[in-house]
């Protein structure tokens, strides 16, 4: 098959261009009411997106060993070429908006998301703020390897999504052409979807289209102006503590549990499920 590039890693010089022409931005032109920047929560951000890419590169080995084992075992092959990436990228699209609302709706899952979330900044260096335990979601793509699609080029379509989710993640663009809205992720759907207002929780999970939240149930136009964070905020700018966090909170509730059922449940039921009678923690 060609050999196709990476395009985060190809990315990194216009993410951080870009970054710093918005942080230039607010000096220039303060908004009160933009959550902006600030120096402590940015440099965190920065040091998860720098874990990322190397704790990224250890969990591709055991997940490319599997991918290319499902990949072999099929008789199905989708060629490589101008016709199909596109039809690659819809197909890995429409998997990763299932991801991504798996990771928001089963605890052990949301452990790893949680951490591009804990920022209540919104702002081109959130997008770079990403989990150091990326393995919790290739599961969700094995259908497209299934039918045939190389791992290589799903790898790259990934890739695309990501770069393209680069720029979602301001305050400084306003809403965009309808057309544009009602199809595409663009940054007045994603600050909804990192809003921690209860009407706004658990919305807009696409990565570059927002019609597969309007197919299914998921979506929310914003209108109150988002609140950034999570529902229970954290206090830490240390980056080994902002990727460990959540992980530390399952292992507390399921030792303090008194069932095997409630171990369960604070492992695979939502980021909030209490055991029933007791009340949701301070």
């Amino acid at each position: 098959m060609p050999q196709l590039p990476d395009a985060v890693m190809w990315s990194i010089p216009a993410f951080v261009l870009l970054t710093v022409v918005e942080l230039i931005s607010y000096r220039i032109h303060p908004d009160e009411d933009a959550a902006g920047y600030a120096a402590k929560d940015t440099a965190t951000s920065l040091s998860m997106g720098l874990g990322s890419l190397f704790f990224d590169f250890l969990w591709k080995i055991p997940i490319v060993v599997v991918y290319t084992a499902v990949y072999e075992f099929t008789p199905l092959r989708v060629p490589v070429d101008w016709w199909t990436i596109p039809l690659m990228l819809l197909a890995q699209d429409f998997f990763y908006y299932w991801q991504h609302r798996g990771h928001h709706v089963i605890r052990i899952l949301w452990a790893s998301h949680v951490v591009h979330h804990s920022s209540r900044k919104f702002n081109l260096s959130t997008a770079l703020r990403q989990p150091w335990t990326g393995m919790t979601s290739w599961v969700f793509y094995l259908p497209v390897i299934a039918c045939g699609v190389h791992p290589a080029a799903l790898a790259f379509c990934s890739s695309l999504s990501l770069v393209y989710q680069f720029w979602i993640h301001t305050e400084r663009i306003e809403k965009l052409p309808r057309p544009v809205e009602f199809v595409l992720n663009t940054p007045s759907h994603h600050r909804v979807h990192h809003a921690s207002q209860g009407g706004y929780l658990d919305r807009n999970f696409g990565g570059i289209l927002i019609v597969w939240d309007r197919l299914f149930g998921s979506f929310a136009a914003e209108g109150e102006r988002p609140v950034f964070g999570l529902t229970k905020n954290i206090t830490t700018f240390n980056p080994l503590r902002v990727a460990t966090h959540e992980y530390a909170a399952i292992a507390r509730d399921v030792a303090a549990a008194r069932t095997w059922s409630d171990r369960a449940g604070h492992v695979l039921r939502g980021p909030g499920w209490r055991p029933r009678g007791e009340e949701p923690a301070a």
